[in-house]
């Protein structure tokens, strides 16, 4: 129901067009270094763990390259940065309309004949269903680049043996598969995050539980939409 409200006309398009963009470069610009520090660690640590399982085996090296590539574009991409996200742009809506709900923001707007619902909410999931991707499409990027940091100067693999393994057996539908996912995380983590701060009652006790039920629910629906997404497209 409250997301029927939210996508209704809006009012003014310039000030929905001003919140979209404020909010794209909150999400998006805003957690940039965040997504980029776990993702040049995802990276290379999965490039070490599977040189760590390669060790007297028959497999080739360059399938170290092969298996960075494909976990972080399938899987560790898209789910991990929305976790992460979860917990960083979805704590933060939560306390946004939360505060503007408790001090009587909210109502002051509906008084003027403001459609709050679509004016709070709409922008944020525009915002968060395009920029998230962008912010996917760059973790699996520097996931990649991290596990050639910690492959080739160490010596676990050559240079041209982990660029062969990027090179090999790939699937472009991997990639489209990790553009759904991050669509559906986003919208899940938005949705969810508004829904928590918009209806919270109560005082600072009960903002502080909005928010930390916005993550959760956040993270555990988006591990569902995770297998349901993969039982569907694979």
């Amino acid at each position: 129901m409250m997301i029927r409200t939210a996508i209704s006309r809006p009012e003014r398009f310039s000030m929905y067009w001003k919140e979209t963009m404020r909010q794209m470069n909150d999400i998006g610009v805003g957690s940039l270094v965040i997504v980029g520090l776990i993702s040049i660690f995802i990276g290379m640590v999965t490039a070490v763990q599977f040189a760590y399982q390669l060790q007297d085996s028959f497999v080739p090296k360059y399938y170290i390259g092969y298996i960075v590539r494909d976990s972080t574009i399938i899987e560790l991409a898209p789910t991990i940065t929305c976790l992460v996200l979860a917990g960083k742009v979805g704590s933060n809506m939560a306390a946004e309309i939360g505060g503007m709900r408790q001090k009587e923001h909210i109502d002051a707007m509906e008084i003027m004949g403001v459609n709050t619902a679509a004016y709070l909410i709409l922008p944020k999931i525009i915002a968060a269903m395009f920029v998230i991707p962008l912010l996917v499409c760059i973790a699996a990027f520097v996931s990649i680049i991290g596990g050639y940091i910690a492959s080739v100067p160490s010596g676990l693999i050559t240079d041209a043996e982990y660029v062969r393994g990027l090179r090999s057996f790939f699937v472009e539908y991997n990639v489209f598969m990790m553009f759904v996912k991050a669509v559906v995380f986003a919208y899940i983590l938005t949705t969810v995050s508004c829904y928590q701060g918009y209806f919270v009652k109560g005082g600072s006790i009960e903002l502080g539980r909005a928010s930390t039920q916005a993550v959760v629910f956040s993270d555990i629906l988006i591990l569902l939409a995770d297998y349901i997404i993969a039982l569907m497209l694979t």
